[in-house]
């Protein structure tokens, strides 16, 4: 597996390597490019978008958090596989800085997945393009060389898995909120019969 991992890192990373790639890649990667962007698109999202953004946008924050916690002080640290811009030196292109010093899994591979899935829940019209956008920053972290492939790929799946977790739950409190309204309502009209 770790010579498969090697392989498609090097496809990617330097076969196919060009300018217009280049430029994609380095700014679809960077966290600090997409802050404020995305600080304004949520707070739109909250003041326009109603009750349902403000769950999407509540839920998003919490599990991409709890993402991010996870994989940055579980994860990396207890499976401690060191990046590629780390071990294979002058061998890949290095188009930003290395990254600390772990690489297993992806931190904006999970993160990333985990935003979109739960945003593609609440804004189905919206997945075709947010699938989209997890793919290209999930493959960035590779072409610009701090990732293997498999860093990506169980990143993605554990982002997603998180993402599931939380709709999961939210759904199962919403259930029992119904639950609970329709079992008071059925008391009142119970009680209401009874007297007639």
């Amino acid at each position: 597996l770790e010579n498969i991992d090697r392989k498609i890192l090097y496809l990617i990373n330097d076969s196919l390597s060009n300018p217009i790639f280049d430029l994609f890649f380095v700014t679809i990667t960077n966290e600090d490019l997409w802050a404020i962007p995305v600080i304004i698109g949520i707070i739109i999202l909250a003041f326009k978008g109603g009750n349902r953004a403000r769950i999407a946008i509540g839920l998003t924050l919490i599990a991409t958090g709890l993402s991010d916690l996870t994989v940055v002080e579980v994860i990396k640290p207890t499976i401690a596989r060191l990046r590629p811009s780390h071990t294979l030196g002058d061998t890949i292109n290095i188009l930003i800085g290395k990254g600390g010093k772990y690489g297993f899994v992806s931190a904006h591979a999970a993160n990333i997945f985990c935003a979109t899935t739960i945003l593609s829940y609440f804004y189905d019209q919206w997945k075709r393009s947010l699938f989209f956008l997890a793919l290209s920053v999930s493959i960035s972290r590779v072409y610009v060389g701090v990732h293997y492939p498999g860093d990506i790929l169980f990143g993605g799946l554990y982002g997603y898995g998180m993402a599931w977790l939380f709709i999961t739950i939210w759904v199962l409190i919403k259930m029992r909120e119904m639950f609970l309204l329709s079992f008071k309502k059925s008391l009142v009209l119970c009680s209401e019969s009874s007297f007639t």
